[in-house]
């Protein structure tokens, strides 16, 4: 709780979310929060607006999925959901999981670079992703996936050849019709693990 309170280059790590937004060209920004601390904290931005929200919410994206109901957007309204905690999200890849979402028919987005060394394979704070042919996301792991099953007991100190692994970066994008389908689903069995 008040993580995206805490200070860079004295201001709270929210403004500098919301002002990736903008400088993503987003044509509304909105912070949804159940933190008057945050909603204060946003008050200088006259271009953000802000959603209180519930206290009980299970995720993020449950959080927004009230946000979106909030604000009244329309079942297709691109909606991306940034985390308030994550100031340097890049400008360009919140703008192309919007495009990916007006370009396509696809309910949902999301942004995936190269995994560029061992450690950051294998560091459990950095969730990778498989994706298919489609480039459709598959699969989301904490464990270095996928991999080859000859390959796993060797070190762990280079990358193994031969696969290009995927870093999840958390940035969402929705459309807002679906974003309520998905936050109304119950939890999955593997999201409890």
């Amino acid at each position: 709780p008040g993580k995206p309170l805490r200070p860079l280059g004295g201001e709270p790590l929210v403004l500098h979310v919301a002002r990736r937004a903008l400088q993503a060209g987003a044509r509304e920004v909105w912070v949804a929060t159940d933190d008057q601390r945050i909603a204060d904290a946003l008050s200088g931005l006259a271009e953000v607006k802000v959603a209180m929200t519930a206290t009980t919410h299970a995720s993020g994206t449950d959080r927004l999925a009230e946000c979106a109901r909030i604000a009244g957007w329309a079942d297709d309204t691109v909606v991306v959901n940034l985390q308030g905690d994550e100031p340097f999200a890049p400008a360009a890849g919140i703008r192309a999981v919007a495009d990916a979402l007006v370009a396509g028919n696809a309910p949902m987005s999301t942004l995936a670079t190269a995994v560029e060394d061992a450690h950051t394979l294998f560091d459990p704070n950095v969730v990778k992703l498989v994706r298919n042919a489609r480039n459709e996301a598959m699969y989301f792991s904490r464990a270095p996936i996928a991999w080859h099953r000859d390959g796993f007991a060797r070190s762990r100190d280079t990358l193994p050849e031969g696969h290009a692994w995927l870093r999840h970066i958390g940035i969402y994008g929705y459309r807002a019709g679906f974003l309520q389908q998905f936050a109304a689903m119950p939890p999955g069995q593997l999201e409890q693990v």
